[in-house]
């Protein structure tokens, strides 16, 4: 490991590391526009300038340097000081006074960096250049004339997302970053390009003209979208929830954040349910809470026993824990979250699990997909795989085709490869280090776990590793951000939402269950506690106004085991209430025992229940089971669950963007302004 010396400080540094980096671990810092960690380096925009000896007398752009044994770097010398001055005089040439206008205004790289680094006045006085607006779609606003050339989003484009859509034309001052052809940006994480940009030449176009950042109130949160679990931020104004951004989580989605979870959150005031409502007559008519508590405790006046709960994909497990402990306390046992009728078997939670890891599967250098399009399922999923096939790793998919993004090979879509596996698939995963199969809900659906199962043995996916540590290649890919806290806490049935048809309940409570088919229960009484006017509240005899995953408390479990807790960002709208105490207060109105009173005391019993609730971190769920050798793979892939990408859950079909979304990106629609 080289040492060098930074403004007098000797450190020492990792082989490979630039200079830029060294200068950073000496805590020193550097100003920069086109570098960034996670993309490839430019070195064009020449605003981290230093002096470095040995070498030419000059200022060098320290991103692009390595670092070498004994080298002296001043980071604070007249020369590098005259340097940046020259250099932000140059950027600031063409570059507009926008930033009374500007949405990049209080957020802006180059604000900052003028101030910090730049001359106190322009000597320019010539007239500037103009470019003209470009068009990329429905999420990502441009003013092109700010652009000052750092190509992050052309670097992003083609090494993250793997979509070459941006890119630069012409040359010199006539230079233009912008999409082939003007087309929308037409993939599933555009929009990353509006943080990664340092100016006002990518912004929002949904949020334009909404806020300034300092008026905003900032909350952690999970993103709900799919069952990554995401880190996110969300920026409220009021009772509004204005935007959400990524935050920065290495082990889940680096400091990336799908379109869908960054956008969905305009429909979180859209066909809101803000009262309650009660079906008369054919038709929904408003109520008191009392009334709908009355009818509730009516419907079960011959046997408590009598009533069932299904949860939706966007709720947190207190919502479930409190509403297992409703049914259990009637002394019904019937509840299910698997709401689109999967049956696979949940006595062993290692067996339906992300195992790899987010930051594991990058190491992978087989890997075999079944019954998944990751692209739509999960995103940022897609994106470590891409890691993967950069370093080397094969992937091979069964299932109907769609774009991957990297090279792939597809083995049809009958899932009889499981049980007789091609010789060169087998071959190539057996002679594999650190070998990986994804099974996706497709499949799951299907009934193909115990087949892949199977695989464990055949491929030695559960391995100890050259360094020591123990690789476990056996993921399950799940789609509903809902779906592991309810394995976790045993909401689900051996015969999955049959079970719950057959029992013929009096009364269904449906937990934002908006996927599910409502045709068996037709004679049940049906509850229906949520947020949005979807599919669950149009079939619903009472409707129960909830809160929205912004509007409460919550621990959510993403696909690989990861406990993650998300803080009440705004209030709910009108008389909505959190979706526990609703179920509190019904417990007294049918009198039964469910032992909280608070959020604190709900919360308590639940990790008392289920004790790795209570640890944010991956949950230890053991090692596999023992798989049943006689199990064989049956039917073809005929299709992918998610159909639209943009329009998945009951928030994002109320978001207007998300429509738009669907509408241009997917369907090909053109989307006209008002005034044409």
């Amino acid at each position: 490991m080289p040492k060098v010396t930074v403004d007098g400080q000797e450190i020492e540094v990792p082989a490979g590391a630039t200079v830029l980096q060294a200068c950073e671990m000496a805590g020193k810092e550097i100003p920069r526009f086109c570098y960034h960690e996670r993309l490839s380096i430019a070195g064009n925009c020449r605003m981290c300038l230093v002096e470095v000896k040995p070498g030419p007398p000059k200022p060098q752009a320290s991103c692009a340097l390595p670092a070498a044994e004994g080298q002296e770097i001043r980071t604070d010398s007249p020369m590098v000081k005259k340097a940046r001055e020259g250099v932000m005089e140059f950027l600031l040439i063409n570059h507009p006074l926008d930033c009374p206008i500007c949405d990049q205004g209080g957020e802006c790289d180059l604000q900052d960096q003028a101030v910090a680094y730049g001359r106190g006045g322009s000597r320019y006085h010539e007239n500037k250049r103009a470019v003209t607006e470009k068009y990329m779609g429905p999420l990502i606003k441009t003013i092109m004339t700010r652009c000052i050339h750092c190509t992050r989003c052309v670097r992003f484009s083609e090494e993250i997302a793997g979509v070459d859509e941006i890119g630069a034309l012409y040359r010199g001052e006539d230079m233009q970053i912008t999409t082939y052809l003007e087309q929308a940006a037409a993939h599933e994480l555009s929009a990353n390009v509006i943080d990664l940009c340092p100016v006002g030449a990518l912004t929002s176009r949904p949020y334009a003209f909404e806020a300034r950042p300092w008026e905003l109130k900032k909350t952690l949160s999970i993103d709900v979208s799919d069952a990554v679990g995401a880190n996110i931020m969300l920026h409220s104004k009021g009772r509004e929830v204005m935007r959400a951004l990524p935050r920065v989580n290495d082990d889940v989605n680096e400091e990336w954040l799908s379109d869908k979870g960054r956008y969905q959150v305009d429909g979180l005031t859209k066909r809101r349910l803000d009262r309650v409502w009660i079906r008369r007559e054919g038709t929904l008519q408003p109520a008191e809470w009392t009334e709908a508590f009355g009818m509730i405790s009516g419907a079960l006046k011959r046997g408590k026993a009598s009533i069932a709960a299904v949860a939706g994909d966007l709720v947190d497990a207190e919502t479930m824990f409190a509403a297992k402990a409703l049914v259990n306390a009637c002394g019904s046992q019937l509840t299910e979250a698997r709401q689109t009728g999967m049956t696979y078997d949940v006595s062993n939670l290692a067996a339906v699990n992300f195992n790899s890891t987010f930051a594991g599967i990058e190491t992978a250098d087989a890997i075999l997909i079944v019954g998944s399009n990751v692209r739509w399922e999960a995103a940022l999923l897609n994106v470590r795989l891409r890691k993967a096939v950069k370093a080397g790793a094969k992937v091979y998919i069964i299932g109907p085709e769609w774009d991957p993004t990297y090279p792939a090979t597809f083995l049809g879509s009958d899932l009889k490869i499981l049980n007789r596996v091609p010789k060169e698939l087998g071959d190539f995963m057996k002679s594999a280090k650190r070998p990986a199969v994804i099974l996706g809900a497709a499949a799951l659906a299907k009934g193909a776990l115990p087949a892949a199962l199977k695989l464990v043995d055949k491929f030695n996916l559960v391995r100890t590793s050259e360094d020591g540590s123990v690789w476990n290649g056996f993921n399950v890919l799940h789609i509903s951000a809902a779906r592991m806290a309810s394995l976790m806490l045993g909401f689900a049935l051996p015969g999955g939402m049959a079970d719950v048809a057959a029992a013929k309940p009096k009364v269904l409570l449906s937990l934002g269950a908006d996927e599910m088919d409502y045709a068996p229960y037709a004679k049940s009484l049906k509850v229906y506690i949520g947020h949005h006017g979807d599919k669950g509240a149009h079939h619903a005899d009472i409707i129960l106004p909830g809160a929205s995953y912004a509007e409460k408390d919550g621990t959510y479990v993403n696909t690989e085991g990861r406990v993650q807790f998300a803080e009440k960002a705004v209030f709910a709208p009108g008389d909505a209430r959190e979706d526990w105490t609703i179920l509190r207060a019904l417990a007294d109105a049918l009198r039964v025992n469910v032992g909280f009173d608070s959020f604190a005391e709900l919360q308590a019993k639940m990790i008392a229940a289920v004790p790795a609730l209570g640890e944010e971190g991956l949950a230890d769920y053991g090692a596999l089971p023992k798989a049943d050798s006689s199990a064989k793979a049956e039917g073809e892939i005929a299709g992918y669950p998610i159909k639209d990408f943009y329009l998945t859950n009951p928030i994002a079909r109320a978001s207007a963007v998300m429509q738009q979304c669907s509408d241009e990106l997917l369907h090909g629609a053109d989307v006209k302004e008002a005034a044409e």
